[in-house]
């Protein structure tokens, strides 16, 4: 087995001897509260090793699955990530959370992805706002109008991609490639950065914090958190430079922060200017920026991956993208860019998209914190408890979703799927605000990659393994067929 499961053995053996601990929390829960039906696996650890099994060999939809049929369809109690916490399922259980958001539960990160992400100051002197939601310059940067603005720099860079990485190549790996245009592409817009040595230097850190997400919390040297730490620590000093060098940029000329062409950095920095407003310190903001970019890539990438994945596994499908598009393309002259409106053109080709978000959705979802005692399903959720809310509990599941792994963009026709059923995005007031920038890119990706090529998979049979992520486990290899006009 890999060194992941290597150090979650480890960390049972050293478990135990917290037992009595772990025994003793357990029976402050009052006696007369009805708590979810459930378990809660092994001491300390929980259930993280059935949740990782379940992952990694691809299915990691039985985790939840297996605990709605045995316990309840509704709501389940586990242990994960050292607490306790209920999983709350199925349509029902989707609209209940988005729909209590601040009310009842709010938004909890686990302590691990804080520790890789916050440098110990931040725990030290924590900061009067979440660093893991947006701000109001990532509002501002995500507005329509920017949106408008963006999708043109999207294609002009998507075009460079192609141009430089699959032009001239009989074969190509697929998600590795997806992955450079995405965080090329989020250097780009959030930090308006495209020198090649800065990004492959900011690269290399964010792939060693992603692994250190599925890892355990031994600061030890060798271990993939300490490597995590040390990305992180070396990440900050590039991007502080970055902010250094453009403070002196911004103080030094005259830019409006409302412009659709401001890269988000700058955005931030802008806004701080403003003597109204109060000057976050400059590792909040990197923390931010960072956030950002590991939300918007990774996802982004994987989506891409998928979307094309299924387009080469089913022709029919693909000749209805490509038909679409080149409709797109032929109403453009040979240097003119995509733009708002050829987005918008593109119907069948998201609907394609999201049906290969519904069946390899790039999150399994989020977690929350019960801020208050509440009922749900007849059961009681006690305050600090967490809660974990799963694409899993509806994504393949045959009551909203006939036949669930048969790939059919059709369910996407007319009013679509039923409410809180699809949620690649979340829902409710904390619903991704990048549904629609992610929604650009993944279109204009498609559209540069359809009007070329068309696509062959090598390995029809190739697995597919969760790292947290679905990673295709070979980076899904293609034949490239260029079309010939």
């Amino acid at each position: 087995m890999d060194l992941f499961f290597s150090y979650l053995i480890y960390f049972v053996l050293f478990s135990v001897s917290l037992a009595i601990i772990h025994l003793a929390n357990s029976r402050l829960s009052s006696s007369s509260s009805k708590l979810p039906p459930g378990r809660t696996g092994w001491p300390v650890i929980g259930e993280i090793l059935e949740f990782a099994f379940a992952a990694r060999t691809g299915k990691p939809e039985r985790f939840i699955n297996d605990r709605m049929k045995k316990y309840s369809p509704e709501v389940f109690r586990t242990s994960l990530m050292g607490e306790n916490m209920a999983v709350v399922c199925g349509a029902a259980g989707n609209r209940f959370l988005f729909s209590n958001e601040d009310k009842l539960v709010s938004s909890w990160w686990p302590s691990l992805i804080k520790k890789i992400l916050y440098s110990p100051s931040l725990f030290d002197n924590p900061p009067k706002e979440d660093l893991m939601r947006p701000s109001s310059s990532v509002h501002e940067f995500l507005k329509p109008e920017a949106l408008k603005h963006y999708a043109e720099i999207m294609d002009m860079m998507a075009r460079k991609h192609v141009d430089m990485y699959w032009n001239s190549k009989e074969e190509v790996k697929v998600y590795p490639l997806s992955k450079r245009y995405t965080f090329d592409l989020s250097c780009r817009l959030f930090m308006n950065i495209e020198d090649p040595q800065s990004i492959a230097k900011i690269s290399d850190g964010f792939d060693r914090i992603m692994a250190g997400f599925i890892s355990l919390p031994i600061n030890i040297p060798g271990t993939a958190f300490n490597h995590a730490i040390k990305a992180r620590n070396n990440l900050h000093k590039e991007i502080g430079e970055i902010i250094r060098k453009r403070k002196k940029e911004l103080t030094e000329s005259t830019r409006d922060s409302d412009s659709p062409a401001l890269d988000l950095l700058s955005r931030m920095l802008l806004m701080n200017l403003d003597e109204n407003i109060e000057v976050p310190s400059e590792i909040e903001v990197t923390t931010r920026i960072t956030a950002m970019i590991l939300a918007s890539h990774e996802t982004t990438s994987t989506a891409i991956t998928f979307a094309l994945w299924y387009l080469a596994e089913f022709p029919d499908v693909y000749d209805a993208v490509l038909k679409e598009q080149m409709e797109i393309a032929k109403s453009k002259g040979p240097e003119e860019l995509l733009n708002w409106n050829d987005i918008q053109k593109m119907k069948y080709s998201w609907n394609v998209a999201r049906e290969s978000m519904r069946l390899a959705s790039p999150s399994h979802g989020t977690f929350r914190e019960a801020i208050a005692d509440f009922t749900y399903a007849g059961f009681t959720i006690p305050k600090g408890w967490k809660i974990h809310w799963s694409v899993h509990s509806t994504h393949k599941n045959p009551e909203y979703f006939p036949d669930p792994e048969k790939f059919d963009p059709s369910r996407f026709e007319g009013k679509g799927p039923p409410p809180y059923t699809f949620v690649p995005f979340g829902g409710g007031p904390h619903m991704c605000l990048g549904k629609e920038y992610a929604r650009v890119e993944i279109l204009v990706f498609i559209y540069n990659v359809v009007t070329r090529f068309k696509l062959e998979k090598v390995n029809p049979n190739e697995k597919i393994t969760y790292n947290p992520a679905p990673t295709p486990v070979n980076g899904l290899l293609v034949c490239l067929h260029p079309h010939e006009y």
